[in-house]
């Protein structure tokens, strides 16, 4: 069982990044096939045996793993046991995984490895019990990810040494580094790169606003250069958007400087109103890098351009089973998809990707879930169109290739246009044509449109200054509790002390 659950028994090769399944292996015979997790700790002499020995266990079994799918799970545990080192094993890895077979066995990784393995789970809340009652010795566990769920984090860091002083800034934020100037340009997807750029204009817009008296210059900017840095912003476990640190110039004294964005979607899910008497529908949303194994999506604040393949996710309370209508709808009102899902009455969560022709038209599309061919709920997204192509500024004829929307309207071979007056979304002449107009923008037209649509859906929240600012009433990023400069004691590493405990 063990051998065929590791897939020892089959053939594997590497390439172009994906591990292809070749066939079927034979299994060594003579010797006890053994293996566990890949985090070990192996003694001198033992790697001594493994790296010069001739031995007929280490020469035959480095051939027979040649071709192996998990390696570094068997290799070193078949020849210890069956090697003269085998009474120094000890069966302990020292470790607390978690493991959650339910949600971390779907096959998930099936893009990357021809074989449904198994991945262990981050720990969140509801797992603190298995840190106070473990049978074993134990000094690591895993997983833990601070974007998917920080708090479980602080319970054991208070459990290990005692709670922060009151008052301590930071403990319940979280900041993540996806971007930063050393990095390159070149690592920045086009869709990533146009809304960055459109968030830096929206926080200046914001400096403006909120800092600007009339005759006076001194916090009005003009955006100059590439964002520096882009930072995730989390906080009580919920994210609270980007902080995107970019250059502008200040017209007052014409002089370079450099500031921190803090914005923030705004909220599209909305439930029907008045409400329906269905109540099993919890949220809804839209996006790419579904993680069904966390539940979440990876892109967060969900980026989309016209190329991208976006997923539907639903979450669901316990009820009835009940068969929903999802219904797409394109920025014109083209109905670009509509399909049911059967929810079982066990089932949190359901996510599909709709198979649509790209690329898709650049505006505020709009998701409607219907039971019984009533609205439950909707909610929105926003599909940007692109300021740059490879890193540059788009020329027009790529713009109108990206911005047009699929061919004749058409997201799928089937039409779902007789769907428009049942479901009372008119299909607005005027809209295509102004749709069609804004296909062909580029430069500062093409930015305004941009700058109009993501300003629809997110919010620039706060702007503060990294350093020197001729803007007197703007604040310090070190001062505040938002930016990526703020203090955050949690997360400084100082010398260890002398009963071996960092605080």
């Amino acid at each position: 069982r063990f051998i065929r659950k590791q897939g020892l028994d089959r053939l594997f090769l590497e390439c172009d990044t994906h591990m292809w399944r070749l066939g079927d292996r034979r299994i060594p015979e003579g010797i006890a096939v053994d293996g566990g997790s890949d985090w070990f700790l192996l003694n001198r002499k033992f790697v001594e045996y493994v790296t010069f020995s001739n031995d007929d266990l280490v020469t035959k079994m480095t051939e027979c793993t040649d071709l192996l799918c998990l390696f570094l799970q068997s290799f070193f545990h078949t020849v210890l046991e069956n090697s003269p080192y085998c009474e120094s094993m000890v069966d302990n890895n020292l470790r607390i995984t978690n493991w959650n077979r339910k949600l971390g066995c779907k096959c998930q990784y099936k893009h990357i490895v021809d074989w449904c393995g198994c991945s262990p789970n981050d720990f969140k809340p509801a797992d603190f019990h298995r840190f106070q009652q473990t049978a074993r010795p134990t000094f690591f566990a895993r997983k833990f990810e601070a974007v998917v769920n920080q708090e479980i984090i602080g319970q054991l860091d208070y459990y290990l040494y005692g709670n922060y002083p009151s008052g301590t800034p930071g403990l319940r934020s979280y900041w993540e580094n996806v971007y930063d100037e050393p990095d390159g340009v070149h690592t920045l997807s086009d869709v990533a790169l146009t809304m960055y750029h459109a968030f830096s204009r929206l926080g200046l817009r914001r400096a403006e606003t909120s800092f600007h008296a009339a005759g006076d210059n001194s916090c009005r900017y003009y955006p100059m250069g590439h964002p520096v840095s882009i930072h995730l912003y989390f906080l009580a476990d919920r994210f609270q958007g980007f902080l995107i640190r970019h250059h502008a110039t200040n017209l007052a004294v014409s002089k370079l400087e450099t500031l921190e964005t803090w914005v923030m979607p705004k909220k599209v899910f909305k439930i029907a109103s008045p409400p329906s008497d269905f109540g099993r529908l919890q949220f809804s949303e839209i996006g790419t890098e579904w993680d069904a194994k966390e539940r979440l999506f990876r892109n967060f604040g969900g980026l989309l351009g016209p190329t991208d393949e976006p997923v539907g996710m639903q979450k669901w309370g316990k009820g009835p089973n009940v068969t929903v209508t999802v219904i797409w709808v394109d920025p014109v009102n083209v109905i670009a998809a509509t399909y049911d899902i059967l929810i079982e009455s066990s089932a949190e969560f359901t996510h599909y990707k709709p198979p649509l022709n790209l690329p898709l038209r650049p505006g505020v599309w709009t998701i409607k879930i219907l039971h019984h061919w009533v609205q439950v709920a909707e909610t929105k997204f926003l599909v940007t169109p692109l300021t740059f192509s490879n890193r540059q500024p788009i020329k027009q004829e790529e713009a109108m290739k990206y911005h047009s929307g699929p061919p004749k309207n058409a997201y799928m071979e089937q039409s779902f246009q007789g769907l428009n007056p049942v479901l009372n979304i008119p299909i607005s002449a005027t809209r295509l044509d102004q749709a069609k107009r804004n296909a062909g923008l580029v430069g500062a037209q093409l930015e305004a449109w941009v700058d109009s649509l993501v300003g629809s859906v997110w919010s620039a929240v706060d702007i503060c200054s990294t350093g020197p600012t001729a803007c007197p009433v703007m604040q310090g990023c070190t001062q505040t509790a938002w930016s990526s400069l703020s203090p955050d004691p949690k997360s400084e590493l100082g010398p260890v002390k002398p009963d071996g405990r960092l605080r």
